[in-house]
């Protein structure tokens, strides 16, 4: 449930509001909705907004939008336990938010391609990544869904349904774009070719 409350802005310090996309006196960002909005932060100005969301999160721990922006924050960090438990808090009760739950999968894979990831964490990003195709079925879930079916069922000969390749498909149909297929690759840090030759062999 949104829920709007005061708070620092994470980059200066001035008193800012939930529902303010970006700080008027900065112009930084307040929530952290995107991967890409934090893209050129450097790790001090990253740990900066984690102290502040962290003592925002001490009166309010329960708040979606900081739980997620935390999250982005861990994420970005690498610090994919703290971004796991952030995620988890953001998505409770979210039915609007089809981001935040593609996010949360991304984290399931801590950094690794998911033939490396334990079957809980592919279960679970499975799971994160279906709740987010309920809210909105776009091509770079469906995508992300194919990756994951691709590296982790198909090399470990474990059937699932869809298969991959049509799970692939799907992504094609519902619009995928290169620059979601470089976003998706940036973000988990794999390169989707072998992806891609085997679904062309």
């Amino acid at each position: 449930m949104y829920q709007t409350i005061k708070l620092n802005c994470p980059n200066c310090g001035a008193s800012v509001s939930t529902d303010q996309k970006q700080c008027i006196y900065c112009d930084n960002p307040i929530v952290i909705t995107s991967i890409s909005s934090i893209q050129s932060f450097n790790p001090l100005k990253l740990n900066k907004y984690a102290a502040s969301y962290r003592k925002t999160l001490a009166d309010n721990p329960d708040n979606q939008e900081i739980n997620g922006s935390i999250g982005m924050i861990y994420l970005k960090l690498c610090l994919y336990d703290n971004a796991i438990k952030a995620f988890e808090k953001a998505v409770e009760e979210n039915f609007d938010n089809s981001e935040t739950f593609f996010y949360a999968a991304a984290c399931r894979l801590k950094g690794m391609i998911a033939f490396r990831a334990t079957r809980a964490d592919i279960d679970k990003a499975m799971e994160y990544l279906n709740a987010a195709l309920m809210i909105e079925p776009r091509g770079i879930y469906y995508f992300f869904m194919a990756y994951i079916k691709h590296d982790y069922f198909e090399r470990k000969y474990l059937n699932i349904s869809p298969n991959w390749k049509e799970t692939l498909l799907m992504a094609e149909q519902s619009g995928i774009s290169e620059a979601d297929r470089q976003q998706l690759a940036e973000l988990l840090n794999v390169d989707f070719s072998r992806m891609t030759e085997d679904f062309a062999g």
